[in-house]
């Protein structure tokens, strides 16, 4: 009797083949949040690696004049030639050459607005397409390109923000009268309260060394986060940052520090933050005239906020540069007095959950 040795060939069936697919999903869902953690944990060390190279910069910058970088100022020496005034440069601009960027600054000019007017003009063409990384934080959906510089040009971003101090009444027991007061306008150009009383400070009449902040250098905040997006109270979602709007060179239209509530009218800074909000505070900030804010009542606005909150992409809080050169990470839940006093340079108040 003959018999087949060939044996009948089966395939799978339908209902085999979409459980394998479902188990190849499920495996796929229970990956991704792993990946994207391992991806954002590489994110947030670079972010720290980018405020060590900041700190180094800082400090070779402070061992070489003897003086902390101002955060912002107006043309006038010792950065400019002479005292002429207008929109000048910030921190991110000083502290070029102790970035590997000396070239880059040595083409700069400082007559008067070199971060806004007509040096900038040019300074804007010499930076144009430059890119900064150690300026950049890979978490950040805030894009790297500043939608608002001079024309025809490609101005890069600046997510990281000195802190120059705290708004008044945050740190109780202490009477913080550094600060410039606004002109109460919503928008462009009012600011909201800029502080005098950090370590960075804005302005050149006052020259800070290290072994003056009397808090001590491991007790106060040089230089930290401002590169996440904020909520309306409308629900619009926008990208606002002391140093996205215009880009990462300007700083501040005046010589002198805050001081004694002065209304100035227009107390914008840029490339620097005055603590008045929690960290990472990002919803419920009112819309204003076409989404555009209110600088004069809560100094958050598109052009721009002094007191924009410190915030990040990173999941609970934002990595802070200390006076020391040590990076940490401040939490949402660090109390917003504890906050406004890592900000100040001499509040003499013991730090609470710090």
């Amino acid at each position: 009797m003959y018999r087949s040795l060939s044996r009948s060939k089966r395939g799978f069936t339908l209902i085999e083949l979409l459980v394998v697919i479902a188990i190849i999903a499920i495996l796929i869902g229970l990956l991704l949040p792993a990946v994207q953690k391992v991806r954002e944990a590489a994110a947030r060390m670079s972010c720290q690696n980018n405020l060590k190279q900041i700190g180094l910069a800082v400090h070779n910058f402070h061992d070489q004049r003897g003086f902390l970088p101002t955060a912002g100022t107006s043309d006038a020496p010792p950065y400019a030639p002479a005292n002429v005034g207008g929109w000048g440069s910030a921190w991110t601009v000083f502290i070029l050459p102790n970035m590997e960027q000396d070239n880059l600054l040595q083409r700069f000019t400082f007559n008067g607005g070199s971060g806004w007017g007509t040096s900038a003009s040019n300074n804007c063409a010499v930076a144009s397409n430059a890119r900064i990384k150690n300026y950049l934080c890979p978490s950040s959906p805030a894009g790297d390109r500043a939608p608002s510089p001079h024309s025809g040009t490609n101005i890069q971003s600046n997510h990281y923000v000195a802190v120059t101090g705290a708004v008044p009444g945050l740190i109780p027991g202490y009477n913080e009268t550094r600060f410039y007061t606004n002109s109460g306008a919503s928008n462009c150009c009012s600011g909201g309260i800029a502080g005098g009383g950090g370590a960075m400070i804005l302005g050149i009449d006052v020259r800070l060394a290290l072994n003056q902040i009397a808090d001590g250098t491991s007790n106060v905040v040089l230089v930290s986060e401002q590169n996440d997006l904020l909520t309306l109270d409308n629900g619009t979602r926008v990208t606002w940052g002391t140093g996205l709007l215009h880009g990462w060179m300007i700083g501040w239209p005046r010589t002198q520090t805050p001081i004694n509530g002065t209304n100035a009218g227009d107390a914008r800074q840029f490339q620097s933050t005055t603590i008045r909000y929690a960290i990472n505070r990002k919803t419920g900030w009112p819309a204003g005239t076409g989404n555009t804010g209110n600088c004069g009542s809560v100094g958050v606005c598109q052009n721009t906020g002094s007191n924009i909150p410190l915030n990040s992409a990173h999941s609970g809080g934002v990595n802070a540069l200390y006076g020391d050169g040590s990076v940490k990470f401040l939490r949402d839940s660090l109390p917003v007095q504890t906050l406004a006093q890592l900000a100040t340079r001499d509040d003499g108040v013991p730090l609470v959950n710090d």
